[in-house]
């Protein structure tokens, strides 16, 4: 039986030069604070991640730079584009997220914005360490050999 995709759940905003940049340790959903004029918005898609990071500030964490459009319908009731927004998770994952950062030296760079099952916004982020530059190299190189494998691949499969 095919199953339906929930008109809910979408992709909003991917950072795809996160995998590039950085090796992910590991990852976890978080939720997010917003306005309503910031939810409509994501709703008609204008959303970018590329540049933003998480902190640990204050017991608490924030999604610094990301950026959400500006909702035209809203007009005075609007919200700042690149403001700073909190993110939800549980205490246990704060403190966890807290000694990566502060002990370890790791970043914590947001992978996926989407809307989940329930319509609800959360973010997916990643718990990183950056790659030196001679790692993207290899990880380049091993994304173009993977290409033309399957690429060869296919070739075969004609003959």
């Amino acid at each position: 039986m095919v199953q339906k995709s929930d008109p809910n759940s979408k992709l909003i905003a991917e950072n795809r030069r996160a995998r590039f940049d950085y090796h992910i340790e590991s990852d976890l959903e978080a939720g997010i604070i917003l306005l309503g004029s910031e939810v409509k918005s994501l709703r008609q898609g204008g959303s970018n991640i590329a540049e933003s990071y998480a902190s640990v500030e204050g017991g608490e964490l924030w999604l610094i730079n990301g950026y959400i459009a500006p909702y035209r319908e809203a007009k005075t009731w609007g919200h700042e584009e690149r403001r700073r927004r909190k993110l939800l998770v549980s205490k246990k994952e704060l403190s966890r997220l807290w000694n990566a950062t502060a002990r370890e030296g790791m970043t914590i760079v947001p992978i996926r914005m989407y809307f989940n099952d329930r319509g609800i916004v959360k973010i997916k982020l990643g718990i990183a360490k950056g790659k030196k530059l001679a790692d993207k190299r290899e990880t380049s190189a091993k994304r173009d050999w993977d290409r033309e494998k399957a690429r060869l691949l296919k070739m075969s499969k004609r003959d």
